[in-house]
Formats: C-alpha cells, sequence, structure tokens
C-alpha cells in the first residue's frame, strides 16, 4: 500500500512537491497552516500515514543486530529521499546514524530534529501476538483485555482509543512516523518554512548512544544549527499537550560483594562462612533510608529550588494520589515535596539483584558471590565522575576493599570485605529555557493547535542523549512528546494509541509550521 501511494506521489504530486522544496525557507515570515487545514489534511491521509507506519515497524531495530540497522538505515534514506532531503550516513564505531537535511538559505536560522530509530529487544515469548515486529490493531473487550481486530475496520472509522501493538511502536517509531507525515502533509499545502531543517536520527539510542558525541564531534559543521527540537516520549500523565525542556542523564553501576570460592553448603558452614548476599542488603540498605532519600554524602550537593522554580513545578498537574493508586503503593519517598521535585534531583536506584537460585531452583547453599545492578539518573548540576566517586568513598567507609575486577586470593584473604564496583557513564543531563527558542517555537505550536498554553516540564525523569548534541553544538533544546503515556515502552506488548498517533502528527505540522523566534 505505502509503495503504491510513493509512486503515485512520484507522479502525480512531484510539481507540487518540487514547488514546496524550491521555495523552502525562502520567506522571512512563514504563516502557520491554519489548525482546521491541518487536522481535515490529517484525516483525509491518515490511511496512508497507518500504512507508512505499518511498513516501518515491520523492519526489525535492535542495534545490537547491525545488518538488521544497516537495512533500517537504508529504508530511511529512501523514505527520507522521497520527502525532499539530502541525507548522509555518519559512520560510527558501531551502527550508522543518519543525518537528513533540507537547506535553502544560510541567513535563515537552522532547526535541528532529534529523531530515534532503534529499539529495544525482544521476548517473543512474552508478546501478545504472533510477531513483535508484524503490527497487529487491538481493541479492549468488555473485559478490559486487548483483542486483536483485523485492520480492514479502520476502513468503517477509527476509534481514538484502538492501539496499534508491535516493538518501537512508541519508542520511537510513532514519533518518527508522525514527523515523516507531518512534512509530507505540510509539502503537500506548499507550506514554505522559515528555516533550514536538519534531522538527525540515532541508531543506537537503547544501547546508551556509546558513539553519538564521538559522531557529532567530528561533524559540527554538518550538524551546526541554532536549535535542537526532539520528537519523542510521551506527555505528562494526563495525556494533555506538554513540552518538556530538559532530561535526566545516566550512569549505571555494577556491585558485587564477595563470599565462597564456590557455594557452600549451608547446614555445613551456615553461621561460620559469610554470606554476600547479606553483605550486599546491609550495603544496600546503607546508601538510603526508609523514605528513599540517599544517604551519600554529598549525593545532592548543588541542587536548589528557588520559589521561582518550585513554583513552576507546582504549575504541573500531576494527581500524585491517582498514579500511586495505580501503582499499588501507599506513601511516595520524600527527596522532594512533590513528584515533579523529586525529579529534579539525583537518583540512585537498585534495578535488579542476583545471587543464586530461587523458586523451584532454590538450593540450600552460601552463594559465591551477590550482584546489584544500580542506575544513577543525573541531573545538570550534577557531575557524574563526582557522584560515582562518592558512591566508591561510601562503599569504603562501610569497610569494603573495592576493586573493579574479581579479587585476587591474596585479596580474599586480606581483606574481610571486599566489594566490586564497575561504572559506565552513558551521558548527562540536558536542561534549557522555557523562553529559548525551541521552546518559544514548540510552545507557539501547541497554541496555535490547541488555543491554549501546553504543560510545560522543567525537566523529565528519564533519560535521552541529548547532552552530547547540545554541549558539542553549544545550543537550546525542548522536547514535544507525541505517544500515550500508557505505551508498554521497553516492555512486552509495546503499543500506540491511534488517537495518539493521529494527534502527534497534528502537533508536529504546527509546531514545523512555526517561525523561530
Amino acid at each position: 500500500m505505502r509503495r503504491t501511494r510513493n509512486k503515485r506521489a512520484a507522479s502525480s504530486g512531484a510539481a507540487l512537491f518540487a514547488s514546496a522544496v524550491l521555495t523552502f525557507g525562502t520567506f522571512a515570515e512563514a504563516e502557520p497552516l491554519p489548525a482546521e487545514a491541518i487536522r481535515s489534511s490529517i484525516d483525509e491521509h491518515v490511511m496512508e500515514a497507518i500504512a507508512l507506519y505499518r511498513e516501518f515497524l515491520s523492519l526489525p531495530n535492535d542495534a545490537q543486530y547491525p545488518d538488521d540497522i544497516s537495512a533500517l538505515v537504508e529504508w530511511l534514506e529512501t523514505e527520507f529521499g522521497e520527502r525532499g532531503f539530502e541525507t548522509r550516513r555518519i559512520e560510527t564505531a558501531g551502527n550508522p546514524a543518519l543525518y537528513a537535511g533540507r537547506l535553502t538559505d544560510p541567513e535563515l536560522p537552522t532547526v535541528l530534529v532529534y529523531l530515534q530509530a532503534d529499539g529495544q529487544p525482544v521476548d517473543r515469548n512474552a508478546w501478545n501476538q504472533a510477531d513483535p515486529f508484524l503490527a497487529v490493531l487491538k481493541e479492549r473487550d468488555a473485559d478490559g483485555n486487548w483483542v486483536e481486530i483485523p485492520w480492514q475496520r479502520l476502513e468503517q472509522g477509527i476509534d481514538p482509543d484502538w492501539r496499534i501493538f508491535a516493538r518501537s511502536a512508541s519508542d520511537s517509531k510513532g514519533p518518527m512516523t508522525q514527523f515523516m507525515t507531518a512534512i509530507e502533509l505540510l509539502d503537500s499545502h506548499g507550506f514554505v518554512a522559515a528555516y533550514n531543517l536538519k534531522v538527525l536520527i540515532d541508531t543506537e539510542e537503547e544501547m546508551g548512544s556509546p558513539n553519538l558525541a564521538a559522531a557529532i564531534g567530528s561533524n559540527r559543521e554538518l550538524l551546526a544549527a541554532d536549535m535542537l527540537l526532539i520528537f519523542d516520549g510521551p506527555p505528562h500523565a494526563s495525556n494533555d499537550p506538554t513540552v518538556s525542556f530538559g532530561a535526566r542523564g545516566i550512569a549505571t553501576v555494577t556491585l558485587t560483594t564477595w563470599g565462597p570460592k564456590v557455594a557452600q553448603h549451608s547446614g555445613h558452614y551456615g553461621n561460620f562462612v559469610p554470606n554476600p548476599v547479606f553483605r550486599l542488603s546491609r550495603l544496600l540498605a546503607s546508601m538510603k533510608d526508609e523514605d528513599g532519600v540517599v544517604q551519600i554524602d554529598g549525593f545532592y550537593d548543588g541542587i536548589e529550588l528557588t520559589d521561582d522554580v518550585r513554583a513552576i513545578l507546582a504549575a504541573v498537574p500531576d494527581d500524585e494520589a491517582a498514579i500511586l493508586a495505580g501503582m499499588g503503593i501507599a506513601e511516595p519517598e520524600t527527596v522532594g515535596e512533590s513528584l515533579q521535585e523529586a525529579l529534579q534531583y539525583p537518583s540512585l536506584n537498585v534495578r535488579g539483584i542476583s545471587a543464586a537460585w530461587v523458586g523451584s531452583e532454590a538450593r540450600t547453599i552460601i552463594p559465591p558471590t551477590a550482584t546489584a545492578e544500580i542506575d544513577i539518573r543525573l541531573v545538570a548540576e550534577s557531575d557524574p565522575e563526582r557522584l560515582i566517586g562518592l558512591v566508591r568513598e561510601h562503599i569504603e567507609s562501610q569497610g569494603y576493599h573495592v576493586v573493579d575486577r574479581p579479587p585476587t586470593d591474596a585479596e580474599r584473604t586480606e581483606h574481610a570485605r571486599i566489594a566490586t564496583m564497575t561504572f559506565e557513564i552513558s551521558y548527562g543531563a540536558f536542561r534549557s529555557d522555557f523562553d529559548a527558542p525551541p521552546g518559544r517555537m514548540a510552545r507557539a505550536g501547541m497554541r496555535h493547535l490547541f488555543g491554549e498554553e501546553p504543560i510545560l516540564i522543567r525537566s523529565m525523569g528519564g533519560s535521552i542523549p541529548i547532552a552530547p548534541i547540545i554541549d558539542a553544538l553549544g545550543i537550546p533544546a525542548a522536547t514535544v512528546p507525541t505517544v500515550n503515556i500508557d505505551n508498554n515502552q521497553h516492555s512486552p506488548n509495546e503499543n500506540l494509541r491511534l488517537g495518539n498517533f493521529v494527534e502527534g502528527i497534528a502537533i508536529l505540522m504546527s509546531v514545523l509550521s512555526q517561525t523561530p523566534e
């Protein structure tokens, strides 16, 4: 279906598209497309947008498989080329990133857009469909369960609460499809943008973008811009229009405590041989108090929430009671006085623990090791190297000899308590002003479409690899989220609500039709 549409566009729509490209960015002012025209245009072309989306979803995109990423990049080169972009692969030590540009006038401002093409790995057995890369359409039955329905139902009309289930449906092929569709529909209206447009497509985001910083550093001229817009992620929990201006960075720590060289019979040696699980448990418990406040000296240093900042945070309409009830939790941690305040501080989270066996495989042994995987969410005021150092110093203060490898026999006999600690800093945090150019452009687009100011989020709790772009190019950024918050991203049965898919196209059309200030 998608290829048929492309062939038709190449013939009947070529003249209109060529005209749009030739005049793209030739005026100092661009009149935004009326909201009514945006919505009617989407209504007319929504089936084609869904067909494009389904085709995109069918392409495996786990960054651990370079051949799949190569095929994905080739598909993107074709799709962006058909929309008037000049594309170029940015080679890295891993998978290539992709650059796409529509440049017409060096005197005009340049908008850089960040998009993500790769996705999380899949456990096919955990998905309620035959193949996570073959999208299915579902609706809720009377019992609230998601049941598959035929795609032909769309021809009778779209229910905004139907959902499309597939890997990367929301994170982040949905926003990428919304962007490609928005560009195509703006072109079909002969819209003339008052800026040059560049796009950076990351193919290793779910791996922590390990090669992105070096790639940007080597391509500063290619990626040079005045501002950055990020089309990714879900909006506020209310599902209302949202613009966010920052995100926390992330670092990870692997912490292992050591017991006997091999597992020992707990009957023979219980009460005599130390169990590394108890040691790890006490070590982790020493890092946070009962209220969830990190007890590592200096961990929160540098964060100051002024009255103005607190007012901004308080304006976010969080229903904290509903959030907690939905999770089955009675009380929150008390790092901040609210959810939004809590997100302004670095966090320390145990994301997994492993030691010996459980369930039907449990056995009466003293395990040789206990390992905790920890993630640290970074904020703009945090120096990641410093925080990692504070964690290490805290472990040492608990009487541990800390190494970055398995201990030697000599170390085992010399030190009563040994911990192996390794770490990785993926990327830092970023935060831009609400009134910086990308924030003004995003907010203007939201007001144009909805008639009111969107919810403004100072900093998202999650992490996206934007800090390397901002650091290398020296530009401000804003994020425009366009997918439903309950989308199961990173989990089995990831999905995108059709109402959000359609609304996201409208949002991007409105934002992209604004004039940067």
